[in-house]
Parts: C-alpha cells; structure tokens; sequence
C-alpha cells in the first residue's frame, strides 16, 4: 500500500471527538483521522464496527466536500518538483514533508536570451529559468542534461556537467 498524505481544513479540524475517546493531543493528524483511529480502542465489537462506520461515513463527508483531501505522496513530490525555485510558502509539509528539495535533474528543451542577454532556458519539464549572472562560459544547446541547485539566500545555480554554473531565477 503507498504511503498518503492527509489534509483538512480547519473547520474540519473544529470537529468533536468519537463517543468515549480521550481528548486529543494536536498532532496535526486531521480530526478525522484521529477519530477513525480512536475506534481502535473499542473493545466490544459492536461499538467498535458502529464506530467505524460513523467515523467512515464522516470521512466519506469530509472528501465529497473537500474539507478532507488525501494526496499520494508520490503525487505530493511531483508537485514539490514542479515548483522547485518558485517562492512559496512551507505550507506544513503539504508537498510531501522530509525535507526541502536541493535539486533538480533536467534536459534542456530550448535556450533563448533575456533583455540583459543572458541565458532563458526552458527543460523538458517545461520549467523556464533566467540567467541573473553576467557569465559567458555555458553551452546549454537542446538536449543536454543540466542540474539546477539550490543556492544560499534564495539563489539558484544551472550548470551542465563539465561546465561552469550560472546563476539563474525560475520564471516560468
């Protein structure tokens, strides 16, 4: 089974507990969820099966009305990929949580020149990036495979193997 990420919505975190569940500590585990979870507990088995279908029932509410949104975590990622070097907010781990993407891997798909004749160049991911620097020393012809890091202060860098880096900013 793949892993999930769950969302919800904070009147959707409003709600009450399951019947005879011990308060809940704010985990970030959406309340439903924890709800659901807390069925576990029920030692009879009906109150137990009653419990799963009322904490189902709630959670099959919550999605139709979008106060509940469950993502892949594969889906997540690919998602916190094709933002790479936008400036976004954390957003809590929405993207898939562990850890901040440093990287990208990519094949140039086109090049052309910005107003200050540096490099724009679009990747077959279709991410566009303009060179903010003034070096001259890169080829970035169709087809070559390029690296995008993270840099310090918000500063990313493009750099071909066996070449030296530009700096660059995604615009597109």
């Amino acid at each position: 089974m793949g892993k999930w990420i769950v969302l919800a919505s904070a009147a959707a975190l409003a709600g009450a507990g399951a019947a005879g569940a011990k308060p809940r500590v704010e985990t970030g585990t959406p309340a439903q969820v924890q709800r659901l979870m807390a069925c576990r507990a029920i030692t009879g088995a009906e109150q137990r099966l009653a419990c799963y279908d009322r904490e189902t029932a709630a959670m099959d509410q919550a999605i139709a009305s979008k106060d509940l949104v469950m993502v892949d975590k594969e889906k997540a990622r690919a998602a916190g990929r094709s933002l790479f070097g936008f400036s976004i907010p954390d957003f809590g781990g929405l993207l898939g949580g562990g850890g901040e993407i440093s990287q990208i891997d990519g094949t140039v798909k086109s090049t052309g020149r910005n107003q200050d004749g540096g490099w724009v160049i679009t990747l077959q991911d279709g991410s566009v990036w303009s060179q903010t620097d003034d070096w001259p020393g890169l080829d970035p012809r169709p087809g070559k495979k390029v690296v995008v890091k993270r840099g310090l202060m918000g500063s990313f860098w493009l750099s071909i193997p066996g070449q030296n880096g530009i700096k660059v900013k995604r615009i597109g």
